[in-house]
């Protein structure tokens, strides 16, 4: 029944997360799963920032320009310490026009909004009520006025070379450098790595409980998965009626990770 679920909210967002084209390997951005314990503050929250919000059916959605946010409750309520910030997604991260404009806007609307680091105005940060701690940069040259950027892991300094490494093999992502530091970018999102002193938990069962990556095909890539030694976590699930199908894994420092295949476009 739980497979049959989560199918089923996979197959009500299907056709509203319109995710950048396909990589090479078949994979791009899908979603964020967020495990909230008062959705409707944080919808509020992420309207105020541009996204738009639906419900095809029973399951709350928050669409922007490359990533899919589904709003899933929790019971009992997250713990204090089910934030992001310990875990080994420390953030997730926004592109905006202009981020002095964007934070005032926002400000107004009451959502809680921190300043850059070290006074920069090209920066900011948004903590949800429920933990979630969202970097906001700017882009004056994009043509949306906000989009998805990318997820930051934080990971001991030796993991560093090893995730971009890993990332590039088993999604197709691209190597490069940000500001010296290496990076991995999947069309829609760009994962960033960052080193920390402090031992990083998993993401499964706190706010930022996954992220997905759509693929083309989900038989050849979890095939490819298992040639590699990767175990999935749940095996597939598949829609009868409409093809969708799912599956999740985990990387190798603990980021819960969903793959979608998807049909009901």
């Amino acid at each position: 029944m739980k497979k049959l679920i989560a199918a089923l909210c996979f197959t009500a967002g299907a056709a509203l997360a319109q995710p950048y084209p396909f990589n090479e390997s078949g994979v791009t951005m899908g979603h964020w799963h967020l495990n909230s314990s008062d959705i409707e503050a944080s919808k509020k929250i992420f309207v105020a920032m541009g996204g738009t919000a639906m419900k095809p059916g029973d399951f709350e959605l928050v669409r922007f320009p490359g990533v899919l946010i589904n709003l899933h409750l929790r019971q009992p309520a997250p713990p204090a310490n089910g934030g992001t910030i310990g875990s080994v997604v420390n953030h997730v991260g926004f592109i905006v026009n202009d981020v002095q404009a964007s934070t005032a806007r926002w400000k107004a609307a009451g959502v809680p909004v921190e300043p850059g680091s070290n006074g920069r105005l090209d920066q900011a940060y948004v903590t949800t009520p429920d933990g979630l701690r969202i970097e906001i940069l700017e882009d004056k040259n994009q043509s949306v006025p906000i989009r998805h950027e990318h997820v930051h892991l934080f990971l001991p300094e030796a993991a560093i070379p090893e995730a971009q490494a890993w990332y590039v093999k088993t999604f197709g992502a691209k190597a490069g450098e940000r500001a010296n530091n290496p990076v991995a970018d999947i069309p829609g999102v760009q994962m960033r790595f960052a080193k920390t002193e402090t031992p990083a938990v998993t993401t499964k069962g706190r706010i930022l409980d996954h992220i997905g990556f759509d693929v083309q095909n989900i038989d050849s890539f979890t095939q490819k998965l298992a040639a590699a030694g990767i175990k999935l976590d749940r095996p597939i699930a598949r829609n009868e009626k409409t093809r969708d199908a799912l599956a999740f894994f985990y990387d190798p420092w603990g980021t819960y990770i969903e793959l979608n295949e998807r049909h009901s476009q």
